[in-house]
């Protein structure tokens, strides 16, 4: 049997010495998982003010492409104006009622131009046409010859769109379903 050696640290102490060495390797991972946890922090405070300035760089880009948007659409509306303050500087003792419409039409196609150089199209359905829900409201059964029942009948007023999106759906009558 071998004998043991009084400098043994295991039999000197008691298991002191493992216990230390524990404690100590303990403590080093504790030390080493509270600078991951600081360092995870740090990083999680960064990612938060990062998202918060996005956002708020967000709503100021959103608000900036609206009034551009509108700007432009409202440069175009001002050509519209010119031409209204022209028709309203006429001498209505020398202007003719013909005259007026014609300049009223006029201003309606640069009116006209403006908005389908911004995306606008007009929505005017032709009597016998089906009736779409999505671009078309119905307000009221009116027949009219030669339409089938269930068909636009009458067309009251045009509706406007922007690309997919409809602004105005156009006002109809739709003939009524044969009892």
């Amino acid at each position: 049997m071998a004998k043991k050696k009084k400098n043994d640290p295991v039999e000197n102490d008691g298991g002191e010495a493992v216990a230390e060495q524990v404690e100590a390797t303990v403590e080093d991972r504790v030390a080493e998982l509270e600078e991951k946890l600081a360092e995870a922090d740090e990083n999680t405070l960064r990612v938060r003010a990062d998202f918060q300035n996005y956002q708020r760089r967000a709503i100021v880009n959103e608000r900036e492409a609206r009034e551009w948007g509108a700007a432009g659409v409202l440069e175009s509306m001002v050509t519209v104006l010119d031409h209204f303050d022209v028709a309203l500087t006429q001498d209505p003792a020398k202007a003719s009622a013909a005259s007026i419409l014609d300049g009223v039409g006029l201003i309606k196609s640069e009116m006209m131009r403006a908005l389908t150089d911004h995306g606008v199209s007009i929505i005017n359905p032709s009597v016998g046409d089906e009736l779409d829900p999505g671009r078309h409201e119905a307000i009221g059964h009116q027949p009219a010859e030669g339409v089938a029942p269930g068909a636009i009948s009458i067309v009251m007023q045009a509706g406007y769109a922007i690309g997919e999106r409809v602004l105005r759906p156009a006002k109809v009558f739709v003939a009524p379903e044969s009892d």
